[in-house]
């Protein structure tokens, strides 16, 4: 016996994408995101594509697997996706010390991110 699936959170013309723990800031990472909130998908890969911050590469990699989920879970156009959402979270903050003059300590802080892509079919327009 096993439990009863968990109802789906998103609607039937969308799909998700969920990229835990990047060696980021949520703050630099959100500016990546920002970048390619409401754009079409072919657009949004093709920002990142020639974008020159070292994360977008990795945001490229949510965004590709968030349209491959979109086709080959759920069956949606991939011509009429769109990035409904691209939202940032905090993860972990690694902590390390470096010693500084005097008997100081200098405090080094590693934080980690979440991204969550979702992309949606747009309606067809008349």
């Amino acid at each position: 016996m096993s439990k009863d699936a968990a109802p789906r959170r998103l609607e039937d013309n969308e799909a998700i994408a969920i990229l835990r723990n990047v060696r980021t800031s949520p703050q630099k990472l959100n500016l990546v995101a920002q970048m390619i909130r409401g754009q079409s998908a072919d657009k949004a890969l093709a920002t990142l594509t020639f974008s020159r911050r070292r994360i977008a590469g990795d945001v490229k990699k949510a965004v590709q697997s968030a349209i491959a989920n979109a086709e080959n879970n759920h069956q949606l156009d991939v011509d009429r996706l769109y990035i409904k959402e691209a939202s940032v979270g905090k993860s972990i903050v690694m902590k390390r010390f470096r010693p500084r003059a005097r008997g100081r300590v200098g405090r080094i802080v590693k934080p980690f991110s979440h991204l969550t892509v979702i992309v949606r079919e747009r309606e067809e327009t008349e």
